[in-house]
């Protein structure tokens, strides 16, 4: 365990078999920089100012182990599997972009509000990634603005979405999300835009034409 800077009083890395090669590829300065970096860059996009806005949360930690998918937030800590970065064993560089964007999505997770339990998965995981988005680190596979099927599709989808709505309001995404502080509807977005979440998406498919 370890101090550093911001939120993040500590982080954590297992005994499990491979971590020596994930601390040789990614490096404890980059882990513990990201953690920092990650949590004061989710403050600003959602603009979580000050501490009665933002949930009580005096230590998070981050854990590299062995174990299915790429990552996930729990409360107050980050599981990150060490295994998923193997894919990028031939470029250093590509797998520090890609553990940093990871870690950028999780830490929107530990911070942003979930409408009480009642916010769309979709839309919660959408948030995440749109933080990632704005924050650089949206890699080449994700989608393209306008493609998807459905506004809460979840994911880089969503993200494009928010993205799009953003754009029409500057500070949206974090007035969406204080609204969700204690419950969800989905008349928020009326609320912010004067338009009906689906007659957003319209607009925005039709913008791209896609």
């Amino acid at each position: 365990m370890a101090a550093i800077s911001g939120s993040i009083e500590l982080y954590r890395v297992s005994d499990s078999t491979g971590n020596n090669g994930f601390s040789n590829q990614i490096g404890m300065d980059l882990i513990k920089k990201t953690l920092a970096d990650a949590t004061d860059f989710t403050w600003k996009a959602l603009q979580l100012n000050t501490p009665a806005e933002r949930k009580t949360i005096p230590t998070i930690s981050l854990f590299i182990e062995n174990s299915d998918g790429v990552a996930y937030a729990d409360n107050d800590e980050i599981h990150f599997n060490a295994g998923y970065l193997e894919r990028y064993s031939s470029d250093d560089d590509e797998a520090r972009r890609e553990f940093v964007g990871v870690i950028y999505h999780e830490m929107v997770h530990v911070w942003q509000w979930n409408g009480g339990g009642r916010t769309p998965e979709g839309l919660i995981e959408g948030v995440a990634d749109y933080v990632r988005l704005k924050a650089g680190y949206g890699p080449s596979h994700w989608v393209k603005a306008g493609e998807g099927q459905r506004w809460d599709e979840g994911y880089a989808v969503t993200a494009r979405f928010l993205d799009y709505c953003d754009d029409l309001r500057e500070g949206f995404v974090a007035e969406l999300n204080k609204k969700m502080r204690s419950h969800y509807d989905e008349g928020f977005f009326f609320d912010l835009l004067g338009k009906t979440v689906d007659q957003l998406w319209s607009d925005y498919k039709a913008k791209y034409q896609v």
